[in-house]
């Protein structure tokens, strides 16, 4: 199995790594409701539970 010759340096780590921090979550307001959830997730709602802005499941227990 091929190892590394030298060691490579912090700084040349450090450059790959820029890349791979988390992304911000992807928040939106649904348009008939007004309330702000997760992007394509259902989000619930006094106990109902809406997805693309329509009522999907009324009197969800989760």
């Amino acid at each position: 199995m091929p190892n590394p010759k030298r060691k490579h340096s912090k700084q040349r780590r450090d450059k790959r790594r820029t890349h791979d921090k988390a992304a911000l979550p992807n928040v939106v307001t649904d348009k008939t409701t007004g309330e702000y959830h997760l992007f394509h997730r259902a989000f619930q709602i006094e106990g109902d539970l809406y997805y693309k802005g329509k009522l999907f499941i009324q009197d969800f227990k989760g």
